[in-house]
């Protein structure tokens, strides 16, 4: 009998809980005590959390740390196109041999006890970290913070508070200030945090518990401001002021995610060097990605050719103001949304600035609205909407019509990760 591959054992642990979120951390510390506790072991801890930004800003400080010649463990949720892409061991995505092996470890400490799939392959990371060496170890959180599997490092060396909003009510809180206090639930003990521009609701949250566990902060506003200038971002803080170039990540939004990763970076005691670095090498798929080369580039023929995984009402309104930013040209989008998710409040602010949108459902992703269903809320908001069987055939039906045009894939990461595997 052949040895099992990592699809054949992440498939064996989506069995092990009948739920795929499912807060809490007992499940999570029984099994790092099983495995002699590899989250005592881990490279200095950068933990992040925020409703948006989180991956982009840790990108950036790991572009950063790398161009300054440091070798960083990187884990990020969910994937695109490969379970690999989540973990990023020293500087390169796992092996399939290494990732085999490490979750096989993990599905047999775990003795078929219950536990879900993001705790468990949450565990495996920390594991493969641990036994790894590096200088730093980057972690994502998945969902909240307070009660997130990445929250079990009694002492990283920075926290990181991207910017918060309304996301994932049935699980963190209908307010801000709910949703902020599980964010916040990151903060520990005497450890700095960055905090990235924030609601006063949330803000207040945070500083409170930061106050209780008197925990630095480096708050945007307070300690640290940013701006553009000619075409460059321009980040003061409370050891000076840094000229750098603009990110290679797209749009406004993306200066504040790396005003806050330059702030980040400052507070690890790095210099212009590295803040430069993480500005030229920075790269994170599918956050208004332009795609130049693959089959679905092929179909687009003449057309431009652009993909975006953000999926809530504040991702709505930074790809409006993307969209707007950019050359004007007839701009159409193709939209697949989950049914956990605010989709007129993620249109609403898209509507002003796209021409139609066509609806498709995300392939085999159960929680999928169909197409039909997300036509119906285009319409809602005044976007004018059809549907289309999938993303290839929506190109087609568009560039038919407006064969220059814009064209931007939206809606869910899920649907990104699906788009870059079909384009190879």
């Amino acid at each position: 009998m052949s040895a099992p591959t990592s699809d054949v054992i992440l498939d064996r642990m989506m069995a092990l809980h009948p739920k795929i979120i499912d807060l809490t951390l007992d499940r999570v510390w029984r099994l790092l005590a099983a495995l002699d506790h590899p989250e005592r072991r881990l490279p200095g801890v950068i933990h992040l959390a925020g409703t948006n930004g989180k991956g982009s800003t840790q990108a950036m400080i790991r572009a950063g740390l790398e161009g300054a010649g440091k070798s960083v463990h990187a884990y990020t949720s969910p994937h695109l196109a490969r379970f690999h892409e989540r973990i990023r061991l020293a500087g390169a995505l796992i092996s399939e041999p290494a990732l085999t092996e490490v979750l096989d470890r993990c599905y047999r400490a775990n003795g078929g006890e219950n536990i879900t799939y993001f705790e468990i392959t949450t565990v495996a990371a920390l594991l493969a970290f641990a036994e790894t060496p590096a200088d730093y170890t980057l972690l994502e959180t998945g969902l909240g913070g307070r009660l997130d599997a990445t929250n079990v490092v009694d002492q990283p060396a920075l926290t990181v508070i991207t910017p918060i909003s309304i996301d994932h009510v049935q699980f963190l809180g209908d307010t801000l200030a709910k949703i902020a206090g599980e964010k916040a639930g990151i903060l520990k003990r005497g450890v700095p945090c960055v905090v990235g521009p924030q609601p006063d609701e949330a803000l207040d949250v945070i500083e409170a518990r930061a106050a209780r566990l008197g925990a630095p902060l480096l708050v945007h506003g307070q300690h640290w401001h940013f701006h553009e200038e000619r075409g460059r971002l321009v980040v003061q803080d409370e050891t000076g002021l840094l000229d750098l170039p603009k990110p290679a990540l797209i749009g406004r939004h993306q200066m504040e995610n790396a005003a806050a990763a330059v702030v980040a970076l400052r507070a690890l005691g790095y210099g212009e060097e590295a803040c430069v670095a993480a500005m030229e090498n920075v790269t994170w798929p599918a956050r208004m990605q332009r795609l130049k080369t693959g089959p679905l580039v092929a179909a687009a023929g003449e057309a431009e050719l652009w993909l975006d995984g953000g999926h809530n009402p504040a991702a709505g309104e930074m790809l409006a103001d993307v969209l707007a930013g950019l050359p004007p040209k007839p701009t159409h989008l193709i939209c697949g949304m989950l049914n956990t998710k605010d989709v007129t409040g993620y249109m609403r602010p898209l509507a002003a600035v796209a021409d139609s949108l066509t609806a498709v459902s995300i392939p085999g992703e159960p929680n999928t609205i169909p197409a039909e269903d997300t036509a119906e809320f285009a319409q809602q908001v005044r976007l004018g909407a059809t549907t289309a069987p999938d993303v290839e055939a929506a190109i087609r039906k568009i560039t038919a019509d407006h064969p220059g045009a814009r064209i931007l894939i939206c809606g869910s990461l899920y649907l990104a990760g699906d788009v870059l595997k079909q384009n190879g």
